[in-house]
């Protein structure tokens, strides 16, 4: 997801059209590819039976603003507040996106840790989550994860990038952003949505470690690209119901939903 820098007004199409290229050159599954839980250790667990967030922290284990900057694309992310823009109800989270009295978008982002860099990240290992995914124009919710050091570049692993209005798929995307200007990136277009469907839970996630990036929908394998050096550091977990900053936006439904049933990350052992 490109949401770093000056990669947030870049379209859509214009950002497809240019991570495109890396399907060209995806390497085929190997028996490798396979998960398996058995082999790693519970290192970070969401269930969502309660929800401890707050506008930057500290003290939470969540914050509703990215780390770094707070907000990017159509809508606003919005500070906590009571039944806005998160509500938990029967261990589901559900994350709003609704238009205000003045009809400007708020939304609803989740980071695991705070500007302080406080919070839980990790080195390597699993991290998933399952989520239920709104339709409709605009609508933008991620799944998606950042290197902690953030000093010459930023590492990013989009697990899940879904479009509304393109109901059919999603995406996975590496990128770094380096400070110079100079980009990396592989993408891949998952058209999973054929058989099953966007609106009912399914588990999206990446496993990274020292040489691959491996992603995977319902625990079953869709693709890897090798991991570069940027990629080898602790990475904190951001989720979110985010808006398309366009006309688009204007035709999504007031409110939209994105449900969570959990978060979660596993260590190698």
């Amino acid at each position: 997801m490109s949401f770093v820098g000056m990669a947030r007004a870049t379209a859509p199409i214009a950002r497809f059209a240019l991570l495109a290229l890396a399907l060209l050159h995806l390497p085929a599954a190997a028996a490798e590819d396979e998960l398996d839980l058995t082999q790693m250790s519970l290192s970070f667990e969401e269930e969502f039976d309660t929800l401890s967030v707050s506008a930057w922290g500290p003290g939470t284990r969540w914050i509703a603003h990215t780390p770094w900057s707070g907000d990017f694309g159509g809508a606003r992310f919005a500070d906590p507040e009571e039944g806005f823009p998160f509500t938990v109800e029967d261990g589901i989270l559900r994350i709003e996106a609704r238009k205000d009295a003045e009809g400007a978008w708020q939304s609803g982002l989740l980071a695991s840790v705070d500007p302080k860099g406080n919070g839980f990240s990790q080195q390597y290992g699993y991290f998933e989550i399952r989520a239920r995914l709104p339709e409709g124009p605009g609508l933008w919710p991620a799944f998606w994860l950042i290197g902690k050091d953030r000093s010459d570049y930023t590492a990013e692993i989009d697990v899940l990038e879904f479009y509304g209005d393109k109901p059919e798929g999603y995406s996975s995307v590496v990128h770094i952003w380096y400070r110079d200007g100079e980009h990396y990136s592989r993408y891949a277009r998952n058209e999973v949505f054929n058989d099953a469907r966007p609106g009912d839970f399914h588990t999206y996630g990446v496993q990274v470690d020292q040489n691959w990036i491996r992603f995977y929908f319902d625990r079953e394998f869709m693709w890897k690209t090798e991991t570069q050096a940027e990629h080898r550091q602790p990475l904190y977990i951001l989720l979110n119901l985010a808006m398309v900053d366009g006309p688009s936006k204007d035709q999504a439904p007031s409110p939209s939903f994105m449900y969570v049933d959990y978060v979660r990350a596993y260590r190698a052992d």
